[in-house]
């Protein structure tokens, strides 16, 4: 025997009378609905989120911009410095090395000891083996450290009289000494505005404000060095590392507080 599920006639298929919605839930519903919709489309459009782009603009404009910002860092800051303790140009070539993946107030805590003990250039070069390790262990990668401040400590002996050099290219030619050192030596310890000193905080700040895009610290100082003019080079780098020690860090600046918002395109900021 064959069965045959019988079609529900169209009538059955209306809910009966005890099942069907009262009308006020459904014009109640209607109602919220068509309030969500208007408080929707009440509210403003904001931009797509994500990391900001540098602006575009000619290199006039970014120079005009780069010279406002650091007015305004210089009102900000009217007393930047270098954070180092020293008190002659080997102790600022020594303090820089030791610099390197180290505070400079950890720095500053090791150099007085260490400045009282090795008063000479000769004096790093003939350090027993060990002995300037441990008086500088405290700074962080110690034994790399003093292998560059003996080497160092060596040639200015040899090559210069005792005297840590005053030109670019004599500094460069010391072992452990790089454009950054160089630049904080001559702009600090001789009052030579030559190149830009770019560290980890002037090579974010200079990102994020939309001076540079570039990584490498010697193109970064490049681009800096045609939009700042000689002469207030180190006094600049100086304010961007107080500003970026202060304000513009790495991980939460606070923009809100920041007296350069009105001229920083945030570039890579979310």
């Amino acid at each position: 025997m064959r069965w045959h599920r019988r079609r529900r006639a169209s009538s059955d298929l209306t809910p009966r009378r005890s099942q069907r919605l009262p009308t006020p839930f459904f014009s109640n519903l209607l109602a919220e609905i068509e309030s969500a919709r208007v408080k929707a489309s009440d509210r403003p459009i904001l931009p797509a989120r994500g990391p900001r782009r540098p602006p575009r603009e000619t290199f006039e404009e970014k120079k005009k911009r780069a010279a406002k910002i650091l007015q305004r860092l210089a009102r900000a800051y009217p007393d930047a410095h270098t954070a180092l303790d020293f008190r002659s140009p080997l102790e600022l070539l020594v303090a820089t090395i030791l610099s390197a993946q180290c505070t400079d107030a950890r720095v500053n805590m090791v150099t007085p000891a260490l400045f009282q003990k090795y008063r000479t250039a000769a004096d790093y070069a003939r350090a027993k083996p060990g002995e300037l390790e441990r008086d500088i262990r405290q700074t962080g990668f110690f034994n790399a450290k003093a292998r560059s401040l003996r080497r160092a400590g060596a040639a200015i002996a040899a090559e210069h009289g005792g005297q840590v050099p005053d030109t670019m290219e004599e500094l460069l030619a010391l072992p452990g000494v790089g454009r950054k050192t160089a630049n904080v030596i001559l702009g600090n310890a001789f009052g030579k505005d030559e190149g830009f000193v770019v560290d980890t905080h002037v090579g974010r700040l200079s990102r994020r404000m939309g001076l540079t895009k570039e990584t490498d610290p010697v193109k970064v100082e490049n681009d800096l060095n045609a939009l700042v003019p000689k002469g207030k080079r180190t006094l600049a780098a100086h304010r961007l590392i107080f500003h970026g020690r202060r304000v513009c860090q790495a991980r939460k600046p606070a923009c809100e507080s920041c007296p350069v918002l009105p001229l920083c395109p945030r570039v890579g900021v979310g």
